[in-house]
């Protein structure tokens, strides 16, 4: 009897504990589960800090090289084409014989000028002549003053005509000459659009030459290069204290150019919102060649008590843009601010924000006023904020709008 009672006990033993185990159980996976209810209900967020700006900031641009002095060179003389002397590429000096015009028509022209002239002079020395036998004559009673004073206007309408003819003359002449096209400038031939034999009509460089001339010949002068950029009114500011800039070939990676200012048009198209800036860039080798393009790196200052953040801190909802600010206590506080520039990875923020503010970094669109979130680490190499973030060189199209 005493053994099944003590087997009974020993049973009930168990069945008590394994009771009180399998509550505990239970009771330890619930907590388990509270627990990571309550930590998986607080959204987690990588944080970022805004940061002051930078005093200067790159800006790129594109940019084309013109030459210092290009002159495209045409026909002042109707005529053919008899030779060309230099062709594309050509380096020439001022004066240089490019091309030479056979003019039969100026030719017969001027010979009759100059037939013309010689007419002149002879009625003119005649005119002098009759003239003063006639003034000799004044005074007596078979000669009038009348006749003497038109003997004398008639030598000097015969000297008018004299000079009149000279100058025809001096004109043909001068046409003669155009007959040689020569190079304006020193410099580099740049295009040929002629060949021996062309017809060519004259006035070309004539606004009121309607003959369809064309352009025989393009020459440039390349020893120091222009370039032109486009840039934004939002940088117009930086451009009266003639920033620095550094121009980038895309077929030369690598390979940095210095440039100068030089000036600025002061004044913006209103077609796209920018204002036509001029640089300067020696070209000792001729390396540069015109109407390269180019990508122009200006040297931007800019205000550093404004603060920066980048791009993906910033939500977009209607009450304008906002950020997310984590306090001590990690709620959300969600604040509306003014942007500034746009420095490419990083937005300047005018308003709204200061220096050593935590933020989120990428929000979720759902995040509340005042909502509890829990700060995690960022995956190494995935967040696009370093703790002292560079601003990137900002790539520019040269268009209106915010840049």
């Amino acid at each position: 009897m005493k053994r099944s009672r003590l087997a009974i006990v020993i049973v009930a033993v168990l069945v008590v504990g394994f009771v009180v185990y399998g509550f505990a159980i239970r009771a330890h996976r619930l907590s388990a589960l509270e627990d990571l209810a309550q930590d998986q209900s607080v959204t987690p967020v990588e944080l970022i800090t805004a940061q002051p700006g930078s005093p200067t900031r790159s800006l790129s641009l594109p940019g084309t090289v013109r030459a210092w002095y290009e002159a495209p060179i045409f026909a002042q003389v109707s005529g053919y084409v008899t030779s060309w002397n230099e062709d594309y590429g050509a380096n020439v000096k001022a004066g240089q014989l490019l091309a030479t015009i056979d003019t039969p028509g100026l030719d017969a022209d001027f010979a009759g000028a100059k037939a013309r002239l010689r007419v002149a002079e002879t009625r003119y020395r005649l005119a002098q002549t009759t003239a003063a036998r006639w003034q000799a004559l004044a005074g007596g009673p078979a000669v009038s003053k009348q006749e003497v004073d038109v003997q004398v206007a008639g030598a000097e309408a015969a000297e008018a005509d004299v000079e009149a003819a000279e100058q025809d003359v001096a004109r043909y002449a001068a046409l003669h000459a155009f007959k040689r096209v020569v190079a304006p400038f020193d410099g580099v031939v740049t295009a040929r659009l002629t060949d021996v034999g062309s017809y060519v009509n004259a006035g070309g460089g004539d606004a009121s030459a309607r003959n369809g001339s064309t352009e025989l010949f393009s020459v440039a002068d390349v020893h120091k290069l222009r370039v032109f950029v486009n840039v934004p009114q939002d940088y117009a500011a930086g451009l009266g204290e003639g920033p620095s800039a550094t121009i980038h070939l895309p077929s030369q990676p690598g390979r940095n150019i210095e440039a100068k200012f030089l000036t600025t048009a002061r004044a913006f198209s209103s077609n796209t919102r920018t204002a036509v800036t001029e640089l300067t860039v020696e070209n000792p080798g001729h390396t540069l060649w015109p109407g390269t393009y180019v990508d122009v790196v200006f040297q931007v200052p800019t205000d550093p008590a404004i603060p920066t953040v980048p791009e993906q801190a910033l939500m977009f909802r209607a009450a304008g843009s906002q950020v997310a600010v984590v306090d001590a206590q990690n709620h959300i506080h969600l604040r509306s601010v003014t942007l500034g520039q746009n420095l490419g990875q990083l937005v300047q923020v005018t308003a709204g924000v200061s220096a050593g503010d935590k933020l989120v970094n990428n929000p979720a669109a759902g995040l509340l006023e005042g909502q509890l979130v829990r700060p995690v680490t960022p995956v190494p190499g995935y967040t696009a904020a370093p703790p002292n973030p560079e601003p990137a060189p900002s790539r520019q199209d040269g268009h209106a709008g915010t840049p």
